[in-house]
């Protein structure tokens, strides 16, 4: 299964199988789309295919094995959960360039494995990789079958698939990294729920006014969000200031005692997740920053599912 996949780096990180399973996990895929069941149509200008569910009808052996097998090869910790789309696109559909960022509770990865046993050039249907949406395919991956494409979710990873003129059969995988659940997801947005700037304390007034006039009022929200997060964490006014300046780069937070210096960092991943996306590099360098850590009672809950315990 999925052996000797080729890495790339470039548009983005990605892999390539020419032959990714056996026979009989192939026919397992193939009878996906052989089922009555409802499809959802997408008919816009953009993106125009039918897909559905198909998680409950993999294996649980056949789950098992994939999922070890994408965590050898993307070297990730990803959990057991994981969700199966069926992807069928008929004759005028095409996907438009587009990126799937990983945000708040999405996946990290992605696993295309194509299901077309007489594909031609002339049928279309390419999976086109760009370095930007304005510019030229880089990479091209015919949807012969049998060929996988595996590929980490990223702000910057764009790709879309030429127009089909036959029908066009894809089953997408779709995995999550431990530290980007849906039960963070569900955790953070309950941290943030109704959100309101005029609960911080007085004494972040005159210090985030005079980082709204200079800075980009996008770090000065995400700031403003992190300083909520200590708020409402029970830290008093100092600390909620120190974590607002930490996120603005007005203060790099070293010479905190070691709860504060804790509380500011996870706050502004939080606020990160909740205003942008889950970034990899960033929480591989909050780990870092807070491995070995006491882990303080009031950050507890909010500490085990950003940082669970890996080993």
């Amino acid at each position: 299964m999925l052996l000797q996949p080729q890495h790339y780096n470039y548009p983005f990180l990605f892999f390539a199988v020419d032959a990714a399973f056996s026979e009989e996990q192939c026919a397992t895929l193939e009878q996906l789309f052989e089922q009555e069941c409802e499809w959802q149509h997408r008919d816009g200008a953009f993106y125009r295919c039918s897909l559905r569910d198909v998680t409950e009808a993999i294996p649980a052996t056949f789950h098992a094995e994939i999922l070890a097998r994408m965590r050898e090869i993307t070297g990730l910790p990803l959990i057991n959960h994981f969700m199966v789309t069926a992807q069928r696109m008929l004759p005028g559909h095409v996907i438009g360039i587009h990126s799937d960022r990983p945000f708040l509770g999405y996946e990290i990865a992605r696993l295309v494995v194509q299901l077309n046993k007489h594909w031609q050039p002339e049928h279309g249907g390419v999976l086109e990789l760009f370095a930007s949406p304005e510019g030229e395919a880089v990479f091209k991956v015919n949807p012969e079958h049998n060929k996988a494409f595996g590929f980490l979710l990223h702000p910057k990873s764009y790709h879309g698939v030429t127009e089909v003129t036959q029908p066009r059969q894809t089953v997408v995988f779709n995995f999550w990294h431990v530290a980007n659940t849906p039960e963070l997801e569900a955790h953070i947005k309950a941290l943030f729920a109704n959100l309101h700037f005029s609960e911080l304390p007085a004494a972040l007034d005159p210090i985030a006014s005079a980082a709204e006039a200079s800075l980009p009022e996008e770090m000065t929200y995400r700031a403003g969000t992190a300083a909520i997060a200590l708020h409402r964490w029970g830290y008093d006014a100092a600390t909620v200031v120190s974590g607002y300046q930490f996120s603005t780069g007005l203060d790099d937070g070293d010479t905190h005692d070691a709860e504060t210096y804790a509380a500011v960092r996870l706050a502004d991943w939080v606020a990160y997740l909740y205003r942008d996306s889950f970034d990899l590099i960033r929480w591989e360098i909050l780990r870092e920053e807070l491995k070995g850590m006491e882990r303080f009672t009031r950050l507890l809950a909010t500490w085990q599912l950003c940082l669970p315990d890996m080993s």
